[in-house]
C-alpha cells in the first residue's frame, strides 16, 4: 500500500483573555437576573404605594401624613404585660396601628385607645389585617381599668428615649398625641393629626380601608 502524507489539523489555543471576557459576561448576566428577581418580589408593593400616593382620583385626600423616608422597626428588645423580653421586630409581619403612652393612661390616652379599637373594629371583614399595639414608655403599672379595652392589642413596654429613636411626632407636639401606622414590612408610614377626635377618626379610617385595599395582592392576615 502507498505511503499517504500524514495531514495535520491545528486548533488554536484559548486565549485567556477571552475566558476572561466570557466569565465576566456570566457574571454580569447573572446579576441583573438577580436584580429582575429582587424587581419582581418588590413591584406589588411599590404598586400599592404607587397607587395610592401618586395615581389618586380626583377629590380624594388622604388625612394622615406620610413618613419619608419611612422609618423600620429598630431592633430594640421590648417587654411584654406579662413581664417577658421580646424584640420589637416580632412585630412585622402585620399592618400595625400604634398607640403611645405612659402607663398611668390619662383621659388623652383612653381616647387614644378608644379610636384606635373603633377604627380596627370599623374596617369590618379586614380588621384581622390590623393589629392593635400600644407602646408604654415607662415601667409604672398599667390600671386595671384599661384590661377590657386592651384585650386583643399587643401592649409593649419600650423606654421612652429609644421610642424617640423611631417615632417623631408633629412638630410642636408629644408622641402620646398621634396614632402612627407601620405596614407589615415593619416600616413606620404614616402618623395621623395630632388630638384626633371622632371625626378625624373616621377620615383616619377611611385612609387604612384605602391601605389595605391597595396591598391586598401581597399582604394576608395574620403573621
Amino acid at each position: 500500500m502507498a505511503d499517504e502524507p500524514l495531514s495535520l489539523t491545528v486548533h488554536s489555543m484559548p486565549s485567556p483573555q477571552r475566558q476572561e471576557g466570557g466569565g465576566a459576561r456570566r457574571t454580569v448576566k447573572g446579576r441583573w437576573k438577580m436584580i429582575a428577581v429582587m424587581l419582581c418580589c418588590a413591584a406589588p408593593i411599590v404598586a400599592s404605594y404607587f397607587t395610592y400616593y401618586v395615581i389618586r382620583p380626583e377629590g380624594r385626600s388622604v388625612y394622615g401624613e406620610l413618613i419619608d423616608p419611612q422609618r423600620p422597626l429598630p431592633a430594640f428588645s421590648a417587654t411584654g404585660r406579662d413581664g417577658a423580653r421580646v424584640e420589637l421586630q416580632s412585630l412585622k409581619g402585620q399592618w400595625l396601628l400604634v398607640a403611645v403612652a405612659d402607663a398611668a393612661c390619662d383621659s388623652l390616652c383612653e381616647q387614644q385607645l378608644y379610636l384606635q379599637r373603633q377604627m380596627r373594629e370599623g374596617l369590618g371583614r379586614e380588621k384581622d389585617r390590623l393589629d392593635r399595639v400600644w407602646l408604654v414608655s415607662d415601667a409604672a403599672p398599667i390600671p386595671k381599668r384599661l384590661d377590657n379595652g386592651l384585650r386583643g392589642a399587643t401592649v409593649f413596654r419600650l423606654p421612652a428615649n429609644e421610642l424617640a429613636q423611631w417615632l417623631v411626632p408633629g412638630a410642636g407636639h408629644s408622641l402620646r398625641e398621634h396614632l402612627y401606622v407601620v405596614d407589615p414590612m415593619g416600616n413606620w408610614m404614616m402618623r395621623f393629626p395630632a388630638g384626633m377626635d371622632t371625626q378625624g377618626a373616621t377620615r383616619a379610617k377611611r385612609d387604612l380601608d384605602r391601605l389595605l385595599r391597595a396591598s391586598a395582592s401581597w399582604d394576608e392576615p395574620s403573621r
